[in-house]
């Protein structure tokens, strides 16, 4: 007999807003319906009323794991439109700022798998040495998170020379703490049976569904943008290694997350060294205007690519700007990587892609070619909608 199984829109094991419903024969699923759009902010229309420099902010705040992240392909964009080629120091700032970023997201995402597990020892000590890393974002930027780094030309802030040696002294200390996670996750059985041969996305799955990030990289594809694509940053200047696994499970995605930190640690390390022989306080290029033209930037992110393309008519806003972030590929993977497996492991399986829907969520209806509704008709569909919710919250509690 086939049961619908609601997950979300809010549930423990999500953090953010989303509903997926599970059809289930008995304890099997059966299959997927992913219904997302709960939480979408108009950036990128936003985006349209702010002068060039103020959208690195605005970007900011897509993703609060990936404040990085986003004004970095934001930037790299506008600086291809404007054909700017940033100081040497700049492009080694980016990279410590961004693998500081990654080892932050991955340290988190680490410490929620442990708990979704019941497993509150990893979280509990994964969280611990994640306040390493914000420490060094806080010595770097000021702040533990939304950093506020990137300009358009190059960085906003410099490390101090004085203060590397510090700052290699507190990074090293992480690759003990990653060791142990990595023999904690490799070793225990109870963890072996709850992931591995969990949410397998084959390679061809994956290829189809054209994830990104470590979900494609836990799944045999060989991808990085940080490696194929290092636009204004320093990544193809830096001795690193790219983790790839075969087995596509729940496993292979926590292990290939834990060796891409490690490789993280060895290029703030290799990027620090670098910095220290270079002039401090060339960190950006002159930048006076933005001319007319169109420009692409990617990086990254801790999730996967991060893809930003801005158009510019010789203003000082962003004529258009389009953003796609990684899980707006990788949550729809979940629909063939739940099949054929327990419930109680459906909820892992939608965590294992460590999805974000903050920067995935918007709204596109297109008819013949064209966009099915404007502006003011989305805003009523809106209204309508949140009437819609309040009534039956009104019945609810009656």
């Amino acid at each position: 007999m086939k049961t619908i199984i609601p997950v979300g829109p809010y549930h423990p094991l999500q953090e953010e807003p989303e509903f997926f419903e599970l059809e289930v024969e008995g304890e099997r699923v059966i299959k997927l319906n992913i219904k997302l759009g709960y939480n979408h902010r108009g950036i990128e229309k936003l985006s349209e009323s702010k002068h060039f420099d103020q959208v690195t902010f605005l970007v900011e705040r897509i993703c609060g794991i990936c404040s990085t992240s986003h004004p970095l392909a934001y930037v790299i964009a506008v600086e291809d439109l404007a054909g700017l080629e940033i100081p040497l120091r700049a492009k080694y700032i980016r990279c410590v700022i961004g693998e500081l970023e990654r080892i932050h997201s991955h340290l988190l995402w680490l410490g929620l798998a442990g708990h979704f597990l019941g497993y509150n020892t990893i979280w509990m000590w994964a969280w611990k040495y994640r306040e390493t890393v914000l420490d060094l974002c806080e010595q770097i930027s000021g702040n533990r998170n939304h950093y506020a780094m990137l300009r358009i030309g190059g960085v906003r802030r410099d490390i101090i020379n004085d203060e590397i040696d510090g700052m290699k002294k507190k990074a090293s200390t992480l690759i003990s703490a990653l060791n142990m996670f990595k023999g904690a996750v490799m070793d225990d059985p109870v963890i072996g049976v709850r992931t591995k041969g969990v949410g397998i996305l084959t390679k061809q799955m994956a290829i189809d569904y054209c994830v990104v990030g470590p979900t494609a990289r836990a799944s045999d594809i060989d991808i990085d943008v940080r490696r194929d694509s290092p636009k204004n940053t320093a990544y193809d200047l830096i001795e690193w290694n790219v983790p790839v696994l075969k087995d596509g499970d729940v496993f292979a995605k926590v292990v290939v997350r834990i060796l891409e930190m490690l490789e993280s640690v060895s290029i703030i390390t290799q990027s620090l060294d670098k910095i220290r022989e270079l002039k401090e306080g060339d960190i950006w290029a002159e930048v006076r205007d933005i001319p007319a033209g169109e420009g692409i930037g990617t990086y990254e992110a801790p999730r996967g690519e991060v893809f930003h393309y801005v158009r510019s008519d010789g203003g000082n806003t962003p004529y258009r700007h389009k953003i796609k972030a990684p899980s707006y590929t990788n949550v729809l993977s979940n629909e063939v990587a739940v099949i054929d497996g327990d419930i109680a492991d459906a909820c892992i399986t939608l965590a294992a892609v460590d999805p974000c829907y903050c920067c995935t969520e918007r709204i596109q209806a297109v008819e013949n070619g064209k966009s099915k509704y404007n502006w003011k008709e989305l805003l009523k569909l809106s209204q309508e909608k949140t009437e819609k919710i309040k009534k039956c919250y009104e019945n609810y509690k009656r």
